[in-house]
């Protein structure tokens, strides 16, 4: 039986969702994430499973996350359960599609691996539109709403002026820009120090946030205790060196003093931080059961306000 979560709007368009969205870029992808080694399908069939059952509908995927797999593993997914999933993916704004037509195919073929008419929430993935101007790449995208193949628009790794553009072009064709996924945790906190975090609430658009666990540092797995150099994407990641987890040891100790404190995780607090800025929703990933469990108990609890400004002071010097 499914648990009841309370679902937010998404933007200013009445798509109602839940207030977690599950990050689908490991789902198939072997360059960063290994996949097929030390985890498969059924692993991600458990997580997805997991997630539902624990109330969380809400997953995020893009045509490019395993080159297509991670579409089509949810859209087999999705076949195999009665209950209502709701998706986001994302369109890649690559140097060889400068036509309004390529965006259709795009999302012709995402609608096709997902095995859906219509995407709840398609995002441009990132601002770099190479030959092709926003002004056509938006006005694209309002048409695919009105012919019902979106029932929202998002960008992505969006700035706080791009947001404005793109926000501008689509309000002249009546359609709402809903969400802007950017990189946001208590560890990355640019987004701001940038304004592209009071940009979106004045604009009335949804932050979703992605890598929220900051690549499992808020997690309190990566200690200077347990050093050992990262094996995966993580090695690229100056954060994850000695010095790094050093700098951060204060914050994982508030995480977990306030963790105990609420009898959960420091990932469950670093999570449950984002979610009371309001208008935030963190996207963790989940490529196991056990991880869409922990995820979903960042819900149905909240932090006080006097802990919110303690992980909030103690975060200060990420927001550079």
């Amino acid at each position: 039986m499914a648990t009841e979560v309370q679902a937010i709007a998404l933007g200013k368009n009445g798509l109602t969702v839940t207030p977690l969205c599950i990050g689908t870029w490991a789902w198939g992808d072997k360059l960063f994430w290994n996949y097929g080694s030390n985890y498969g399908e059924s692993q991600l069939w458990e997580a997805f499973k997991a997630s539902l059952d624990a109330g969380v509908n809400f997953f995020d995927t893009a045509e490019i996350y395993g080159m297509g797999l991670s579409e089509e593993l949810l859209g087999k997914f999705m076949q195999q359960t009665e209950q209502k999933v709701q998706i986001a993916t994302k369109y890649g704004p690559l140097p060889w599609r400068f036509t309004a037509e390529s965006v259709s195919e795009a999302l012709t073929a995402s609608l096709k691996r997902l095995r859906v008419q219509q995407v709840d929430l398609y995002q441009v993935h990132w601002p770099f539109a190479f030959l092709m101007s926003q002004d056509t790449l938006m006005n694209a995208l309002a048409d695919e709403v009105k012919r019902g193949r979106i029932a929202a628009v998002g960008v992505s790794n969006y700035s706080s002026e791009q947001m404005r553009e793109a926000h501008q072009i689509l309000a002249s064709r009546g359609v709402p820009l809903a969400t802007n996924q950017v990189r946001y945790s208590l560890l990355t906190r640019q987004v701001e120090s940038k304004g592209i975090v009071s940009t979106a609430k004045q604009l009335g658009v949804t932050i979703l946030a992605y890598s929220p666990l900051a690549q499992g540092l808020v997690t309190g797995k990566y200690t200077l205790e347990n050093y050992q150099e990262p094996k995966d994407a993580r090695r690229f990641d100056s954060r994850f060196s000695r010095s790094g987890l050093e700098k951060i040891a204060p914050v994982i100790s508030l995480l977990r003093q306030l963790g105990e404190k609420h009898d959960r995780t420091p990932a469950q607090v670093a999570l449950n931080w984002l979610i009371a800025q309001g208008n935030i929703i963190p996207i963790p990933g989940a490529k196991t059961a056990e991880q869409a469990r922990q995820n979903a108990g960042a819900l149905g609890w909240r932090l006080s306000d006097d802990e919110v400004a303690q992980i909030e002071n103690a975060s200060r010097p990420w927001l550079a």
